[in-house]
């Protein structure tokens, strides 16, 4: 069980089983793992001579364009929690692949859940224009949500369909590769951050997680700034922070 997982099966105040088997795998060092003969390491499957003869190396752009079809699909066909019971459509993400920024809100809500894109609505008409404020049209950016299905009535995602949904947006984050990640609003930050911290306390520093080696940066949901107008500027602050951190002039 991926390490990530724990920590929200722990908040749940659920103890995750692992059964014996797997409990001796994930014991096995990667050293001892590769002195394994080929046919018996878990999940490798050796081609017989004839078919490695005929296999093509696959360059890096074939192996990742394959890849985001595969999660993709898995998306869309996901029934893990209940709210596949209730969406129009899955929201994946939308953006450049290999995107140097990474923009992460909460869930979607009405206008995305129709049109099967995160920020469509008001709150992503205000995220646009944040993002052309640092110089970057929203094609040029990659931005997803911590969950892929809208919660009924545009409530917060709960926590066991986070549980459910977030290891997509890590595979994500692996596949984007980006330089920095901006998380939108105290879902996005408490889910993947995993502390119960304001906002308002997050700001102003460089946070990371386990999924990847970017700067994460956090900044207020643009839904709320929509709300709060007032905090409008302390976002632009962000922006900058974030631009300062990885050394981008404005």
């Amino acid at each position: 069980m991926a390490v990530d997982k724990l920590w929200y099966l722990q908040q749940m105040g659920i103890e995750p089983y692992v059964p014996r088997a797997v409990a001796r795998t994930t014991q096995q060092t990667p050293s001892q793992a590769s002195d394994l003969p080929a046919t018996h390491r878990q999940g490798t499957v050796v081609p017989e001579p004839d078919a490695v003869v005929a296999q093509q190396p696959a360059s890096d752009d074939d192996n990742a364009a394959s890849q985001w079809q595969v999660l993709q699909q898995q998306v869309v066909g996901c029934r893990k929690c209940v709210l596949h019971e209730s969406r129009t459509q899955t929201v994946f993400g939308i953006g450049d692949h290999q995107a140097q920024w990474m923009f992460i809100g909460e869930a979607p809500g009405m206008d995305e859940d129709r049109k099967g894109e995160p920020f469509v609505g008001r709150a992503g008409q205000l995220l646009n224009k944040m993002l052309k404020a640092i110089g970057f049209n929203r094609n040029e950016v990659y931005i997803a949500n911590i969950i892929k299905c809208r919660p009924p009535d545009n409530r917060n995602p709960r926590l066991e369909e986070i549980v459910q949904c977030v290891d997509y947006l890590y595979r994500q984050i692996r596949l984007v590769q980006p330089q920095i990640i901006i998380l939108l609003g105290g879902v996005a930050a408490t889910s993947l951050l995993k502390q119960q911290t304001p906002v308002s306390r997050l700001r102003g520093l460089v946070h990371h997680i386990e999924a990847s080696e970017a700067p994460i940066i956090v900044t207020y949901h643009p839904a709320y700034l929509l709300r709060s107008p007032d905090q409008k500027a302390a976002a632009w602050e962000d922006l900058k922070f974030a631009c300062k951190t990885i050394g981008r002039d404005l």
